[in-house]
């Protein structure tokens, strides 16, 4: 697990513990070494996260999905996973989604957000590391 100086990652999975009310049940997994990230990538990665578990929530009509948190060597990598709805054919629409893509597009990271062919929703981020930080 990567942690990051105040509210960030870090709050992930209290995050995780509050979805059950909105009918939506998080498995989070973590992955890779714990390590201090700078601010701007920690409270990045927890709103991509937050966004795309509010989207599940409001638009996937399923009862579970999963949100994997990846510290690498160069990169922090994030996926959210659900077997819902799947809604929407084009990944531009949506203020969430046009919102994720900017916090990505401004830590100079990839983003991709479309249905999945064997059904459901997947939001991926990656969010390069400095190599001072490494």
């Amino acid at each position: 697990m990567c942690l990051g100086v105040g509210p960030g990652l870090a709050a992930v999975d209290r995050l995780a513990e509050t979805t059950p009310a909105a009918g939506v049940r998080v498995d989070v997994r973590w992955l890779g070494e714990l390590r201090p990230l700078p601010t701007e990538i920690d409270v990045s990665a927890y709103r991509i996260i937050q966004e795309a578990l509010t989207n599940v929530v409001r638009h996937a009509g399923t009862a579970s999905c999963g949100v994997s948190v990846d510290c690498r060597a160069d990169e922090l990598a994030i996926e959210v996973i659900d077997a819902g709805r799947g809604h929407g054919s084009t990944p531009d629409g949506g203020y969430g989604l046009i919102g994720m893509r900017e916090r990505v597009g401004l830590r100079r990271g990839e983003f991709s957000a479309a249905p999945r062919p064997e059904g459901g929703f997947r939001v991926a981020a990656r969010l390069p590391v400095p190599a001072g930080v490494r």
